[in-house]
């Protein structure tokens, strides 16, 4: 069935206006530093569970930017005009999701509903930030966006893998029922300046180990494989696709860097960045964790025209530099 007819705004905005869910994060503050840079007026929901307004403290007073302290899952209202919706609110790193499973898959059902609701009330275009980990234990190598994943619906991780399958196909619902403009993003690993120090993502943990002196903890063999994006190549791929105008751009699309390490081979490219004294240590790997992460990123090659562009040795220095100075603080 064709998409039906997509809503139109009441009232033209004098200025985009963008609304982003999650927008003190990692990722979504990011975000709001590219788009107002571009001259959007930015629109911040967020109820502080995993972000923080250290992260966008240094917007704080501009005129074009607004912060509103909200649960995402609860009823979006906004009197302003919008004209996209990035949905970026969810806990992202394991530490998180494990410790608040119920709100991970209420954010990526209810929030994602209330979303897509406030997209189609505005007549604006929305994009969904859904997440490699969707794919789970790949059986498929490298993961192409046809791969449909191996996830445990039941292990540990399955409240953050289900809950971006279920936004996935909300957005889709939203998109053929009721012709709103939608975007899929499948983010692989990133990494760069405002990760949180103890989030329990590899990057934070092996660099804050590194920085101390600290054995730094590779689970399993370290043969497991994972492949890092600096976040600026993450966030220019992730407005590419947002702002295109492709009949195909519906359709999700991976992001990431497709140059693939093993942990023990990234363990040692920290040690060498930081200059530190480490030694690597092992641990049991943990239930579910992938075997193998790298994106096939030809969709987004083609459609988009991006690939990354940020060496790993270029990207590891402000983010060894931002983590030096948030340990300094400690």
């Amino acid at each position: 069935m064709p998409p039906k007819k997509t809503p139109t705004r009441s009232r033209p905005a004098p200025q985009p206006v963008s609304v982003v869910t999650g927008g003190a994060g990692f990722l979504g503050s990011h975000l709001c530093d590219l788009l107002l840079a571009r001259g959007h007026r930015v629109i911040v929901i967020d109820n502080l569970i995993t972000g923080s307004t250290d992260n966008v403290a240094h917007l704080a007073g501009r005129p074009d930017f607004r912060f509103i302290k909200q649960d995402v899952t609860e009823h979006l209202y906004l009197e302003d005009p919008v004209d996209y919706v990035w949905h970026f609110a969810s806990p992202a790193s394991p530490i998180d999701y494990l410790e608040l499973p119920i709100q991970t898959l209420k954010v990526g059902s209810l929030g994602t509903h209330k979303a897509l609701g406030l997209a189609k009330s505005k007549g604006a275009r929305f994009l969904l930030t859904s997440t490699s980990e969707i794919y789970g234990d790949p059986l498929v190598h490298p993961q192409t966006e046809a791969y449909w994943g191996n996830v445990n619906t039941i292990g540990p991780r399955g409240c953050y893998d289900e809950s971006k399958r279920f936004a996935e196909a909300l957005t889709m619902a939203y998109h053929r029922e009721h012709g709103i403009p939608t975007r899929l993003v499948r983010i692989f690993n990133t990494y760069g300046p405002r990760m949180r120090l103890h989030d329990g993502r590899v990057v934070p943990a092996f660099v804050s180990q590194a920085i101390s002196n600290k054995p730094i903890t590779v689970f399993g063999d370290g043969l497991q494989t994972r492949s890092f994006c600096h976040v600026s190549d993450l966030i220019d791929g992730i407005t590419r696709l947002m702002f295109c105008d492709h009949e195909s751009a519906a359709l999700p699309v991976n992001i990431g860097n497709p140059q693939e390490l093993t942990m023990l081979e990234f363990a040692r490219e920290i040690i060498r960045a930081t200059g530190s004294k480490s030694r690597i240590v092992f641990r049991p790997l943990p239930q579910d964790d992938p075997k193998q992460r790298r994106p096939d990123i030809s969709r987004a090659e083609e459609l988009l025209k991006w690939r990354p562009k940020v060496s790993l040795a270029e990207g590891l220095v402000p983010t060894i530099a931002y983590f030096r100075a948030r340990l300094a603080l400690k």
